[in-house]
C-alpha cells in the first residue's frame, strides 16, 4: 500500500473520541501546517466512552501523586472548565462530596484528605451532622467536600475540538488494515476500501486500542477487558442536590455508584462494574463471540477472576436484580425506593489488564516506530483529555520530526 508514496497527511489519529480529538486540536495548536487525519467508525463523534459516562469533570484527588492522572486530572480540571467556558459548552462546577457510611470506609475517607492535599485540591472535612449543608437526604458517618468537581457536556466538548482542530474529520471510516513501513510511512484501509497515507500514526481507538496497536505490529503488552457500567436515572431528582460518591475501595480503579446531578437537571445512579461480553456490549443482549473469546484467552481475565469474584458476583448481581441495585444505593441515600430508580443508558470501560491480571491504574502512553498508541485512558480521560491530548501531540510531532 506505501508504494509511490504521496502522503495524504503527516498525523492520522485513529479515534474519534475526546483524547483522539483533543490529541488533534494539540497537533495543529503546537505546529500550525501540520496536516492531521482523524478516522473514526462511528457517524459522529464520542459515540462510546465519551458519550457514555457520568459527565463529571473529577477533581484528581483520588489518583496517586505524581501520577499521570493526579497531574492530569487536576490540570485538566481546570482546564475544562476554561474550554467550556470560552466556546459557550454547558458545565457547572458544583463540588462534590465522598461519604463514609461504615467505621472501616474512615481511614481511607482520611487518606483521601491527605492525598487530596498531595495534589493541591482543596478539601473540607465533615461531620455527619454536616452533610446535610450540602445533602439534606444523604446520610453517612463522614465526609469530605471537594471544591473543584463540577460537570459538563463532554460531547459538546468532543464537537468543539473537532471543529477548532482544523483537521481533516472521517466518520464511518472504520481501520480494516495497517501497513507500517519504518522506513517510509504508515497505510491504513478503511473497511469502505479507501486508503490513507500518513508519515505517523497516533492510535487513540479506545476499546479497540490493543488491537489497532497489533495491527501496526506493535505488541501492546497488554489487553482491554471491557467492563460494562450500567446507569440508572432517578424519578424523583429533587433528592440530591450536586454529586454524591462512596468512599472507593482501593483494589479497584472503579470509583462505586454514585449519584451524578447533570448540566440538564437530571440525576444518574451508576455506575456498577460487570464483564460485558462484546467491547460495545452495552447490554447482555450483545455477544460478540470472537472479541468474547479474546477476552477468555487473556490470562489476565482469569487472574481478575479467581482474586475478585466476590466482589464480582456483587456487582452481577446488582446488575440483574434492581432491588439489590436499590440497597446499595440507599447505604448513601436512604429515601430512594425501587420504584425510583429508571433504567438509563450503559456505558463500557476500556480497561487495560496485564497478562498477570493487574488492572492498569495509570494513563499508559507507549511509542512504536512511526506510531504513539494511547493504551488505557479510561474515566477520568475525559477530563484530562486537554493534558492528555498535548502529550500525545508532544510525542507524535517528535516522531514526525525525526522523520
Amino acid at each position: 500500500m506505501l508504494s509511490g508514496i504521496a502522503y495524504d497527511c503527516d498525523v492520522l489519529v485513529i479515534g474519534g473520541g475526546i483524547v483522539g480529538l483533543s490529541t488533534a486540536y494539540a497537533i495543529t495548536r503546537a505546529a500550525p501546517g501540520t496536516r492531521v487525519t482523524v478516522l473514526e467508525k462511528e457517524a459522529g463523534p464520542a459515540r462510546h466512552q465519551t458519550g457514555r459516562n457520568s459527565g463529571v469533570i473529577h477533581s484528581g484527588i483520588y489518583y496517586r501523586p505524581g501520577s499521570l492522572k493526579a497531574r492530569y486530572a487536576v490540570r485538566g480540571a481546570a482546564e475544562m472548565v476554561k474550554f467550556c467556558a470560552e466556546y459557550g459548552i454547558a458545565h457547572a462546577v458544583t463540588g462534590k462530596l465522598i461519604v463514609a457510611t461504615e467505621r472501616g470506609e474512615l481511614p481511607r475517607l482520611h487518606g483521601l484528605v491527605q492525598r487530596g492535599r498531595e495534589n493541591g485540591i482543596p478539601v473540607r472535612e465533615l461531620g455527619a451532622a454536616q452533610i446535610a449543608e450540602y445533602e439534606p437526604e444523604v446520610e453517612g458517618l463522614a465526609a469530605i467536600h471537594v471544591g473543584t468537581t463540577g460537570v459538563c457536556d463532554f460531547v459538546g466538548v468532543a464537537r468543539q475540538l473537532a471543529e477548532a482542530s482544523g483537521a481533516e474529520i472521517r466518520y464511518g471510516a472504520g481501520v480494516r488494515r495497517i501497513d507500517r513501513r519504518p522506513e517510509l510511512g504508515v497505510a491504513v484501509r478503511t473497511d469502505a476500501g479507501d486508503v490513507v497515507r500518513a508519515r505517523v500514526l497516533v492510535n487513540c481507538a479506545g476499546l479497540h486500542c490493543d488491537e489497532v496497536a497489533r495491527l501496526t505490529g506493535d505488541d501492546p503488552g497488554m489487553r482491554i477487558v471491557p467492563f460494562r457500567g450500567e446507569y440508572y436515572t432517578l424519578a424523583r431528582p429533587e433528592l440530591v442536590r450536586g454529586l454524591v460518591y462512596p468512599v472507593p475501595d482501593p483494589a479497584f480503579p472503579f470509583l462505586g455508584v454514585h449519584l451524578t446531578r447533570g448540566i440538564d437537571g437530571s440525576v444518574h445512579i451508576g455506575p456498577n462494574a460487570v464483564p460485558a461480553l462484546a467491547r460495545e456490549g452495552y447490554d447482555w443482549g450483545v455477544v460478540r463471540p470472537r472479541e468474547l473469546g479474546a477476552t477468555l484467552a487473556w490470562p489476565g481475565s482469569w487472574h481478575i477472576a479467581r482474586r475478585h469474584w466476590r466482589y464480582g458476583a456483587g456487582e452481577l448481581r446488582r446488575s440483574v436484580s434492581r432491588r439489590a441495585f436499590t440497597t446499595a444505593v440507599r447505604r448513601l441515600l436512604p429515601a430512594v425506593t425501587v420504584d425510583d430508580l429508571v433504567p438509563s443508558a450503559a456505558g463500557v470501560r476500556a480497561q487495560a489488564v496485564l497478562r498477570d491480571g493487574t488492572l492498569v491504574d495509570d494513563f499508559l502512553i507507549k511509542e512504536g516506530a512511526r506510531a504513539v498508541h494511547v493504551l488505557n485512558a479510561p474515566s477520568p480521560a475525559a477530563t484530562a483529555s486537554l493534558p492528555i491530548g498535548r502529550e500525545v501531540a508532544r510525542r507524535a510531532l517528535e516522531a514526525l520530526r525525526a522523520v
